[in-house]
């Protein structure tokens, strides 16, 4: 995923990486999209914002990674959202924490676009800014379905992980990732048969990048089921899981 991206900058140890990618699809939404702005250049603004949300809950996963112990150094952005490179200590509450601390942030970012909603529509501005009333409301609606769609349980969405970080309590490690797999899997197999139907390249992208993640899940999901065979074959002590 690394490759034909360009580092933009570094925050706290933590580098941003930008997709190439990214400006065919911006240019793709901005000049094929309606926006219903009376002035185009608030159709940039609104890709911009969905640019700095998507950051700052990649920041989120980031962030909470640490507060773990873990090790979370790159932040990668692409056409389809984020990807935040997370190492959490392999404990259940670890990677919840880490994963669920991303749609935190959308959750937190709510009540402040509607504050600064409802201050604009109180004033004046509203009447002569209605640009600005619309990339404010836009701007809140794309936070929500952000949040929305990542809370899907579909491997590797966040929702997903939340799934398996709480499957992990009762079933462990490797059965949690199995059923969070196959459940991604379905869900990749449900959003292409949509993408086929609606003709929509970019879910058909998107759906792809699902299946292949979800599967790559249950391999992983394998390999520690190998691993942990090995292990009780030779006889030699496990760790403790805290």
């Amino acid at each position: 995923m690394r490759s034909g991206s360009i580092r933009l900058f570094q925050v706290a140890g933590i580098e941003v990486f930008l997709h190439f990618s990214w400006f065919f699809v911006a240019l793709y939404q901005l000049t094929s999209r309606p926006h219903g702005y009376a002035s185009p250049i608030f159709a940039v603004y609104e890709y911009l914002a969905l640019f700095l949300i998507v950051l700052l809950h990649e920041f989120g996963h980031a962030f909470a990674c640490r507060q773990t112990g873990g090790i979370a150094n790159l932040i990668l952005l692409w056409p389809f959202g984020g990807v935040a490179f997370v190492q959490p200590p392999p404990r259940p509450a670890a990677q919840l924490w880490s994963i669920a601390a991303g749609p935190l942030v959308n959750v937190v970012l709510i009540p402040v676009f509607a504050s600064l909603l409802y201050a604009l529509l109180r004033s004046d501005l509203r009447f002569t800014m209605p640009d600005l009333s619309r990339l404010l409301m836009m701007t809140g609606y794309i936070n929500i379905v952000i949040l929305i769609f990542n809370l899907l349980p579909i491997y590797p969405l966040d929702g997903g992980q939340i799934l398996r970080s709480l499957l992990w309590f009762p079933l462990g490690q490797i059965a949690s990732l199995k059923i969070a797999s196959i459940i991604g899997l379905i869900g990749g197999i449900a959003i292409t048969l949509f993408a086929i139907t609606t003709g929509s390249i970019l879910y058909i992208l998107l759906s792809l990048f699902l299946l292949s993640q979800a599967f790559a899940g249950w391999r992983h999901a394998k390999a520690l089921q190998l691993e942990e065979e090995v292990v009780d074959v030779s006889g030699a002590p496990r760790p403790p899981v805290l």
